[in-house]
């Protein structure tokens, strides 16, 4: 008994130094889930160094990441680059809660343009030609849901000009597309994306590019907003440069995070740069020293200011 008590007492420290944490990320399908995934990847690799254990979340999306960090479940999470600034200035969908002020950066991943897809008989060659149509506007709790509200009404329009508004997550709307129970969807994703090849490979559905006047004036008054063009060929049935406007992606975090988690997170992907970019096609053209400033409208944390200032990057 008394050893078995020495031995309890022993491991104890060790038991207690073991952090766990959880990023949120979105559909498993999606560039998000993929971006966390490969994060927690380089992060356990040191495990045994910093003895920080990451795990990823399949969440619904941008907004119920950062409302979930606000809660106090999450301890990172990826978002949209407009719901990043909205939260911290509790604007659109955060303003019946306030602005949340604990709200950190850590930094932009890969630029997300809004895309448009199209059931290849539903003879749609701009987004208005969706009035009286099949449209899935995604799940509540996603940045695209809040984000196709932003659009419709740029553009004078209501969810109810759609015949059918459907809620399918990322997940389901490339086979919701084929299976003819939805004309189209509206997807913020990183490129190229198994969501939008699945569709485009499987029952020939086309891109629909975002532009004219209305878009123009929305990307002119959000400083989170920058037009974006998805290259032809990139899949398959759509050999046209799609036009359109995005966002970024970000990774974010509360300030009641410790800094040596998030310094040690950061540092995970940094020093391992080279394999993160490797782990999706969508990070291959990422350059650190835009990653730490472009897309951030909140406060960088401190822990990752910290790695960032030893790089000379801020």
């Amino acid at each position: 008994m008394a050893a078995v008590a020495a031995a309890v007492v022993a491991s104890a420290p060790a038991a207690a130094q073991q952090k766990f944490v959880t990023i949120g990320t979105g559909g498993v399908t999606g560039v998000y889930y993929a971006a966390g995934g490969a994060i927690c990847r380089l992060m356990n690799k040191d495990r045994a160094k910093h003895h920080i254990r990451c795990s990823v979340e399949s969440t619904g999306g941008s907004v119920y990441n950062i409302n979930t960090i606000r809660a106090g479940e999450l301890d990172f999470g990826v978002a949209q680059s407009d719901w990043q600034y909205h939260a911290v200035n509790g604007t659109k969908v955060f303003e019946k809660d306030g602005a949340f002020k604990d709200l950190r950066a850590v930094f932009s991943i890969h630029p997300e343009p809004f895309t448009v897809v199209a059931r290849k008989e539903a003879n749609v060659t701009k987004f208005e030609d969706f009035k009286g149509k099949r449209f899935n506007v995604g799940n509540p709790g996603s940045g695209t849901r809040a984000s196709l509200d932003e659009l419709l009404n740029a553009l004078g329009m209501k969810i109810t000009d759609f015949s059918l508004a459907s809620e399918l997550k990322a997940d389901e709307h490339g086979a919701a597309l084929c299976d003819n129970k939805i004309d189209g969807f509206f997807y913020g994703v990183g490129h190229p994306s198994a969501n939008i090849q699945d569709p485009t490979t499987t029952c020939g559905a086309k891109l629909v590019s975002l532009t004219g006047p209305a878009i123009d004036k929305l990307v002119a008054s959000a400083p989170y907003y920058a037009y974006a063009e998805i290259p032809g060929g990139m899949y398959n049935n759509n050999p046209q440069p799609t036009k359109t406007y995005g966002v970024l992606a970000t990774f974010v975090t509360s300030a009641k995070v410790p800094d040596e988690v998030v310094y040690q997170m950061v540092k995970a992907v940094f020093d391992n740069f080279d394999d993160f970019k490797k782990l999706h096609p969508a990070f291959a053209h990422l350059d650190p020293k835009k990653m730490v400033k472009d897309g951030l409208s909140a406060p960088v944390h401190p822990g990752a200011m910290k790695y960032y200032k030893e790089k000379g990057w801020l």
